[in-house]
């Protein structure tokens, strides 16, 4: 098995340095995943994602925030990292005051076998994310980070509200200005859902004031993944039951099992978020023309149409263009971690 993984990371490392990272011939992205990575898998699935996007050189994971208040979502996060080589990476936590939910499959965060950890990490406790976001943004140079925020708006509205401090002699809403190139964001709805013409979703409705006040102050860019884009592109459980065998255990795979077993195909909401995120010049998605989003007080996202604008949302035309991105999801979910992942085995 080792020996086929080790043909595996090869093989997709190589793929991803030549058909990414020499084509670009650019810096890689400097990217933030603010997550609320608990409840849904798709935010595991994201983040195994981006993982493969470092791997393939087209991207560098800066930090991860968390959007709930619960312990083992921080662990379950460093273990996925150092699952891919990548234990060192920042992690900031929301803390007291934000959304409380139980995760199902955070368990795998303290799951042993044979008295020993099924899925390694090291970290016990987490600062607070706007300490995090601060950093992050602070140590980078100007317009080159992207954050991909795909759970609450809790700790980015933190974020804009802060003051100037030790980290940055700039406040939140101006180090966000001078630093990020956009906010990519699975919020919202942009369509009829099953003909509710004001659908409600969930990562705006659980703290509609902290997006309401993040999309209006918010000084970039934003491009809005709507709660239709996700539905429309369901995961494959074929993939998790036959493309995640490399090893014995992989934290993706098992998540996706443990929240709802397979036969079950689930959305792709936060996949879709990173995917732009990452890879906006691609094609994958067709853009709405420049308007303005607000978020009433119900959690409703409301489009009016400007052309000067801040904000759009992700268009997906046709089919065609359906199954180009979803395989393009699939395949860099479930590419094995590279060498680096391998040595520290």
């Amino acid at each position: 098995m080792r020996a086929v993984w080790k043909t595996l990371i090869a093989g997709a490392s190589l793929l991803g340095l030549l058909g990414d990272s020499a084509a670009r011939g650019a810096e890689p992205v400097g990217l933030i995943f603010d997550t609320d990575i608990c409840g849904d898998c798709d935010d595991v699935l994201a983040l195994g994602m981006i993982h493969s996007l470092q791997s393939r050189g087209v991207c560098r994971l800066l930090a991860v925030t968390v959007t709930v208040d619960n312990d083992k979502a921080p662990r379950f996060v460093d273990a996925v990292n150092t699952f891919y080589g990548r234990g060192e990476i920042p992690i900031g936590v929301v803390g007291k005051g934000g959304v409380v939910e139980n995760g199902k499959y955070l368990v795998l965060a303290d799951q042993k076998d044979d008295g020993r950890p099924r899925y390694p990490h090291d970290l016990t406790t987490a600062p607070p994310a706007v300490t995090v976001l601060r950093k992050a943004l602070a140590a980078q140079p100007d317009q080159s980070v992207v954050i991909a925020q795909v759970g609450f708006s809790t700790n980015l509205a933190q974020l804009l509200d802060s003051p100037a401090d030790a980290i940055s002699p700039l406040s939140g809403v101006d180090l966000v200005k001078a630093k990020v190139r956009f906010l990519s964001l699975m919020a919202g709805a942009f369509e009829p859902i099953e003909g509710n013409k004001r659908y409600i979703e969930y990562n705006v409705v659980k703290d509609v004031p902290s997006c309401a006040k993040m999309v209006e102050m918010w000084p970039t860019e934003l491009v809005f993944s709507g709660f239709e884009i996700g539905i429309s592109l369901p995961y494959p459980a074929t993939s998790i039951e036959r493309d995640y065998g490399y090893v014995a255990h992989h934290p993706l795979a098992e998540a996706y099992i443990i929240y709802n077993p397979p036969p079950h195909n689930r959305p792709t909401w936060d996949l879709t978020s990173v995917l732009y995120a990452i890879q906006p010049d691609r094609g994958y998605f067709d853009l709405s023309k420049p308007g303005d989003v607000t978020v009433e007080k119900d959690g409703y996202t409301k489009y009016v149409e400007n052309p000067n604008g801040r904000s759009r949302y992700l268009v997906l035309p046709d089919d065609a263009r359906r199954a180009r991105v979803l395989e393009a999801l699939v395949q860099l979910s479930s590419q094995p971690p590279d060498a680096r992942a391998e040595a520290g085995k």
